[in-house]
């Protein structure tokens, strides 16, 4: 009986090419992974929330197994895509490749929720790549590809020749000679040798990384073992808060821009909702508890309570439209917010227009519910006005920082309530350049207020630097600090914090937190 293969000749032919190409695909991962001093599995590892998540999570908990699990990762793809390259051990490779797969599935199995935190080129729903993958090895595993076009036909080709059943023995022996068999066997080496010159002609830099598997793309950024301190916390009402808050305009694709017209679009491509929960969980390990948001944020927050086990807790800005005064507040509190407080241009246009008994009324709603209340403004007068009517808020959310940068307008051109009305084209005037229109005037009022203060837009929309911001805040009496942080900067800010707060300063204020 005529065999598959030799019924079918461009089968043998078409199957080693797939042992090849499968080959190249894991041996390139593997070598980027040992040339990358920086790369670890940890963020693949802790990212994983399946049925699986709780171990693979334990693995990056110790830096002893996190070891081999990397050594193990990175020389199992080598020596497997070295390997199937060169029909070496053929079914053994296939196999391990086959469990290596199938681990980097059971990690983030393309299920919904269960894929995100992993890094992919496309959108699957239960097949994705490293599935294929793994049928296709199935096929090479049971073909013995190896001894077609590879070295398995030098290593095993006396069991071929004694194997009646072989499907390869009638392609196999046919009287070819001992030279030819030979190069037959050696098959596979021009095409490493092709791989080694396309690999070296192209010099990946240190950290450019291939994107399946358990690899994820090395980043500039600091990791979590760089932390240098643990965050302070200080206390409003029975929220126990971190000093550094994570506000929530970068992760909402919306900046203080300025003139940068793309910078928005920049964020948003940037910040995709897998991303913004890689940056909530991060920021979470760094030691942040709390997240400013708004309402529209809430859905992709509470996938990240779920999908990570977050404890991380929000504090909602809520909205004061005249045609739906509470509504905003509703939705923050089904939304499941921990605090809520006046968003900062309502509170300016109520107290400007004369209508502090509508800040009132909202606050008043918010206790009522049974959470903490703050009022939020941009605007010194908002607070003063709120001391001096007695509004019964627990906190305030005000703007701060210094004038001492570049775009700035002049102090002689600055009118009171003007940060959240028409922007100007006049460079000598406000054009979303500047928040805290008189922060002496800021600082020796909230000397005398005895409630906690959560400072806001301290980098003055990325014009100041952390270092000299975060001092100036903090030292001029600010009790927690909110900014808006790329993932990439989560750590430096934490630091920067950590080390201002442990230093003795010209702080004057007492803490009220």
């Amino acid at each position: 009986m005529n065999s598959l293969f030799s019924r079918n000749k461009p089968i043998p032919v078409l199957i080693a090419f797939l042992r090849i190409i499968l080959g190249w695909h894991f041996l390139y991962e593997g070598l980027i992974k040992l040339l990358n001093p920086d790369w670890s599995a940890r963020p693949y590892l802790e990212g994983s929330r399946w049925i699986f998540g709780d171990l693979f999570r334990r693995m990056a908990e110790s830096d002893i197994i996190l070891q081999i699990v990397d050594s193990l990762n990175a020389w199992g793809l080598t020596l497997t895509g070295f390997a199937l390259m060169v029909g070496f051990f053929t079914r053994i490779a296939s196999w391990t490749g086959i469990a290596m797969l199938l681990l980097y599935y059971l990690a983030y199995p393309p299920l919904g929720d269960y894929a995100y935190g992993a890094i992919t080129d496309g959108n699957y729903l239960i097949v994705n790549r490293n599935l294929i993958e793994i049928f296709c090895l199935l096929l090479i595993a049971f073909s013995r590809s190896g001894q077609f076009l590879g070295l398995d036909r030098l290593l095993f080709s006396n069991d071929m020749k004694g194997s009646a059943e072989s499907e390869e023995k009638e392609l196999l022996s046919t009287g070819n000679s001992t030279r030819r068999e030979l190069l037959k066997g050696l098959a596979g080496l021009p095409f490493l040798a092709g791989f080694a010159g396309a690999f070296l002609k192209n010099s990946p830099e240190p950290g450019v990384d291939a994107v399946s598997s358990a690899t994820m793309p090395r980043v500039t950024f600091k990791r979590i073992q760089d932390l240098k301190y643990e965050l302070p916390k200080g206390r409003i009402g029975d929220m126990e808060i971190s000093k550094l808050i994570m506000g929530c305009n970068l992760i909402s694709g919306y900046a203080h821009s300025r003139d940068l017209i793309y910078a928005n679009t920049l964020f948003k491509a940037y910040n995709t909702d897998q991303k913004i929960l890689e940056t909530f969980h991060l920021a979470e390990m760094a030691g942040i508890n709390t997240v400013f948001l708004t309402t529209q944020n809430y859905p992709l927050f509470n996938k990240y309570l779920k999908l990570y086990n977050g404890r991380m807790q929000s504090i909602c800005q809520t909205d004061l439209r005249v045609s739906d005064f509470y509504g905003d507040i509703n939705r923050a509190i089904d939304s499941g917010a921990t605090s809520l407080y006046i968003q900062g241009g309502y509170a300016d246009r109520y107290v400007r227009d004369g209508k502090i008994s509508q800040i009132a009324t909202a606050v008043e709603y918010i206790k009522n519910k049974g959470y903490l209340a703050g009022v939020g403004c941009h605007a010194i007068e908002v607070i003063e006005i709120c001391e001096k009517e007695k509004i019964p808020n627990d906190y305030y959310v005000k703007t701060f920082h210094h004038d001492n940068y570049w775009s700035a307008h002049p102090v002689e051109n600055r009118v009171p309530f003007s940060v959240d009305i028409k922007k100007s084209v006049d460079h000598n005037m406000i054009h979303d350049n500047i928040f805290d229109l008189f922060p002496e005037k800021t600082a020796e009022t909230m000397a005398k207020v005895k409630k906690p203060w959560i400072a806001f837009k301290v980098l003055a929309g990325g014009a100041i630097a952390p270092k000299g911001a975060f001092r100036f805040v903090f030292e001029n009496g600010a009790d927690f600090i909110c900014v808006g942080m790329f993932d990439f900067q989560i750590i430096d800010d934490v630091n920067i914090a950590c080390e201002i707060l442990s230093q003795p300063g010209k702080r004057t204020r007492p803490w009220y937190s």
